[in-house]
């Protein structure tokens, strides 16, 4: 199993700086990640930067509250699809699914999904703020709504992914979503821990140290 190209190699914070980026790009290359995930005012650097590389850039969308309008996070998307962005990891409409409001949840992915026209989308759940059922009913929404992934958490909330909210994860979607996992998993034997779980993809920003303690481990 090729772990590194499970990583999307992570910088969300506020205060990253270009030569920060630049970094992260090309540790991104020297091992092999799948993708950089960036905020999308940085989208643009990371496609020059990995503009000779099979590297996908990836970037997030209503981040991290997921409260504003669905107009608003469309927008976002289809502006960072037009810089170069491969990749959209977006945060649902939380408060809605916890009021039940299946609908404006589905709308809200709905309008990103059609404003980047076919690229890959990640919706966020930010399952500690979320019961099971509440879980499954997030998931059941995704593959109505025809991601490709289901994704735990934005890494800047309470909590991280766990183990057991992927495996409920999934249960719920099987084959029909991609499963990515998310905050908080710093060490090789965590990351193994949700692909065994059933994630597809591991969201960090501990990817260096990580297959690095890989090396050290038989696959």
């Amino acid at each position: 199993m090729n772990v590194n190209k499970r990583i999307d190699h992570t910088l969300l914070k506020a205060d990253a700086k270009k030569e920060n980026i630049v970094q992260l790009c090309e540790e991104a290359k020297k091992y092999g990640f799948a993708s950089v995930c960036v905020n999308s005012g940085w989208v643009k650097q990371c496609v020059e930067s990995l503009k000779d590389s099979d590297i996908s850039v990836c970037t997030v969308v209503g981040f991290p509250l997921g409260a504003m309008r669905s107009k608003a996070k469309a927008f976002e998307a289809k502006d960072a699809v037009e810089n170069g962005a491969d990749e959209i990891d977006m945060v649902i409409n939380i408060g809605a699914l916890k009021d039940g409001n299946l609908d404006l949840v589905k709308q809200d992915i709905d309008m990103v999904v059609q404003a980047v026209e076919g690229r890959i989308v990640k919706v966020i759940l930010e399952t500690c703020l979320l019961s099971k059922d509440e879980i499954v009913s997030g998931c059941e929404i995704c593959m109505s709504a025809h991601v490709d992934y289901v994704k735990t958490s934005t890494g800047f909330s309470h909590g991280g992914a766990s183990v057991d909210d992927v495996k409920l994860m999934k249960e719920t979607v099987g084959d029909r979503c991609k499963i990515k996992a998310s905050g908080g998993i710093k060490t090789y034997q965590e990351m193994m821990e949700m692909i065994e779980a059933g994630a597809d993809r591991i969201g960090t920003s501990k990817g260096v140290q990580i297959v690095c303690e890989k090396s050290m481990h038989r696959d």
